[in-house]
């Protein structure tokens, strides 16, 4: 929309995807875009259509994620503690923000960051937020196949068959495993992320901590492009977006 009388709006949430079948909305689904969206059309009294800045499937959760959204209308101060009372528990507005016309959610996000979770003992405080996996792991084999993947670019091996991606192209910026007491932590850090492929990598990395995969045979799956040799098993309750990341400077004064 471009008309004088279209106002655009970045929205910043968290939410939990236990419940949801995933981010974007889909046909005859309960997905995170249908709540928020239902939530801006009843409090703004306008149908309201999000635009998403990262997908994220099933049962996966957020820490922080972003849409933007355009209405005929200014957004009056207190709009987030109002969507927060019309929003499910599960979902939480975190800021707001006035933006440009061309502002995009997506397109202008210059990278994401996910975790992904792994823990070893039955624990009721991890349930539904990791992956329960009661196998001793190789620490130096988890670091030394996450020290490898900055060097690739192409994750065909890591991109589920029904991804529409246009390419396979990622840059990784930053990956790592962290040892806790509980288990582990796989971070990663790419300018784009392909469906299931943080996922993909952490499944296959994990087969690596398992010693059923050597590090040739890691390298060969990233090399040969494959994805019928990657693992894709690593359930998506294991994994969290943390952070979108966008340009210094590039929010104004938040709407409280």
């Amino acid at each position: 929309m471009s008309d004088l009388t279209s106002f655009r709006y970045f929205l910043e949430l968290s939410y939990l995807g236990t419940r949801y079948a995933g981010f974007q909305i889909q046909e005859n689904a309960h997905t995170v875009q249908a709540e928020v969206e239902r939530a801006l059309t009843v409090l703004l009294r306008e149908e309201v259509r999000c635009t998403g800045s990262s997908r994220t499937d099933a049962g996966v959760h957020a820490f922080q994620n972003y849409f933007h959204f355009n209405v005929s209308q200014e957004v009056p101060s207190g709009t987030p503690y109002r969507l927060n009372a019309i929003l499910p528990p599960d979902i939480a507005v975190l800021g707001l923000w006035g933006v440009g016309d061309g502002a995009h959610c997506r397109f202008d996000a210059i990278s994401r960051s996910y975790r992904y979770v792994i823990y070893r003992r039955k624990d009721p405080f991890l349930d539904g937020r990791g992956w329960f996996l009661p196998y001793p792991l190789d620490g130096d084999a988890l670091q030394a196949c996450a020290a490898m993947i900055p060097a690739y670019e192409d994750f065909s091996a890591f991109a589920k068959r029904n991804s529409q991606a246009k390419t396979h192209i990622c840059r990784i910026l930053h990956s790592t495993w962290e040892e806790h007491p509980w288990g582990w932590a796989y971070r990663v850090e790419a300018n784009r992320f392909l469906r299931g492929m943080v996922r993909g990598l952490v499944g296959t990395m994990v087969q690596a901590g398992r010693g059923k995969l050597d590090m040739d045979g890691f390298r060969s799956i990233l090399e040969k492009r494959d994805n019928q040799l990657a693992d894709f098993t690593a359930p998506g309750k294991g994994l969290f977006l943390e952070r979108v990341r966008f340009p210094e400077g590039y929010f104004g004064t938040s709407l409280e």
